[in-house]
């Protein structure tokens, strides 16, 4: 019997692609965006106290109410914003599940939903999935007067038409590093007010800042967090990716639509990871120091790029790192990346992987993504190889 794909295009991800090959080649994998080193001691045994303690049943469905309360509060410390932990945040299995539940929850077949090129991989086939349509708007590629990526909001504002209904925004910016600014806030406040937009916005990488600049959650704004799905993950924060706690904050009415999505989607997640995380994120310093750390690790990296031919380009936030391979060759950021792996044993993401249209010109601009949440130990090796290209 055939199935139509829902997602005819979608084969094995890059990601996957570049792990597997990785391995293959025994590579250090600097592609996939995870740390290659352990978390807190004190969380793990945050777990297995809760799981002696019993919370292995099912928790609430929007989440342990204890870590809603934690969150809550933080986001008020933070952004002056206060979400209502009973009925405006909601614990998702990861920030992916968050993203797919509010899609589904707020856009459907006749709509358009407005995404920002390169764009993190699971926003296009969560607004297919949803019978709507994305439009992709491309973001300003670096040049020598700007070198990082930066948002063209004439484009944003040309993209809008009767039918757009949502508009996905993803700062600190995987896979550029670029943040959100003041001036972008209020650039979104206009369309907002304009054009009666939702907005939904992954900030997974909010504690991973550098530079001393504070991140401009869109939670900021009363008149951006009345429409917004503004989404987090603690796999980020506290080096856990394989965990998949993550959690999206919205206005109430916003949020009874998510959860009834939430419930038959996974129902709820893992009880005693929620009630680790409640006790280890009341002490605001589990994060807080996470841009010191991350800073050290980026500029490491930094610094030994400049011993090779490759060109880094700055990052203001996530874990990741751009370089310029123009110096070196002229093939296209995929075959490049693959090349790489092959040939000096290093594992990197081309950013064309981002481009719904990868092969085209105008995603290929001789940009590959480094990750350096890694060991020093492993940076040190990568470097090392790197050099000899």
């Amino acid at each position: 019997m055939h199935i139509n794909s829902k997602l005819p295009e979608i084969g094995a991800t890059i990601f996957t692609t570049m792990s597997k090959m990785a391995l293959e080649y025994r590579a250090i994998n600097l592609g996939q965006g995870f740390p290659d080193f352990n978390t807190d001691p004190k969380l793990l045994g945050l777990v297995s106290e809760a799981m002696a303690s019993g919370f292995n049943q099912y928790p609430a469905m929007a989440g342990v109410i204890q870590l809603r309360d934690i969150i809550s509060q933080k986001i008020n410390d933070l952004y002056q914003h206060r979400y209502d932990p009973d009925t405006e945040i909601t614990i998702t299995s990861g920030a992916t599940q968050a993203i797919m539940a509010s899609v589904l929850a707020c856009v459907g077949a006749g709509d358009e939903v407005i995404v920002l090129e390169p764009c993190y991989d699971c926003y296009i086939p969560a607004i297919k999935l949803a019978g709507a349509t994305p439009i992709s708007v491309p973001m300003r590629a670096p040049s020598p007067t700007n070198p990082v990526y930066s948002v063209d909001w004439s484009l944003v504002t040309a993209a809008i038409t009767q039918k757009t209904k949502l508009l996905i925004v993803n700062f600190p910016h995987n896979p550029t590093g670029a943040v959100i600014t003041a001036a972008d806030l209020d650039q979104l406040e206009a369309l907002v007010e304009q054009h009666g937009l939702l907005l939904l916005s992954d900030e997974v990488y909010e504690h991973i800042i550098f530079d001393g600049v504070k991140h401009v959650s869109l939670s900021t704004r009363p008149a951006l967090a009345a429409r917004s799905f503004v989404i987090s993950s603690f796999g980020k924060t506290t080096h856990t990716t394989g965990w998949k706690i993550g959690y999206c904050c919205a206005p109430k009415s916003m949020t009874t639509e998510l959860r009834k999505v939430h419930q038959f989607m996974v129902f709820t997640v893992p009880s005693p990871f929620q009630h680790a995380l409640a006790a280890y994120t009341g002490d605001s310093s589990t994060y807080l120091n996470l841009p010191d750390f991350y800073q050290a690790k980026r500029d490491y990296l930094t610094a030994g790029l400049q011993q090779t031919r490759f060109k880094a380009l700055p990052s203001p936030g996530t874990f990741f790192l751009l370089a310029d391979y123009s110096d070196i060759s002229d093939q296209a950021e995929a075959d490049f990346a693959i090349w790489l792996t092959q040939t000096h044993g290093v594992t990197v993401i081309p950013v064309s992987a981002f481009y719904q249209s990868s092969e085209a010109p105008a995603s290929n601009h001789k940009l590959i993504r480094f990750c350096f949440a890694k060991q020093i130990a492993t940076l040190d090796l990568a470097i090392e190889r790197l050099a000899k290209v």
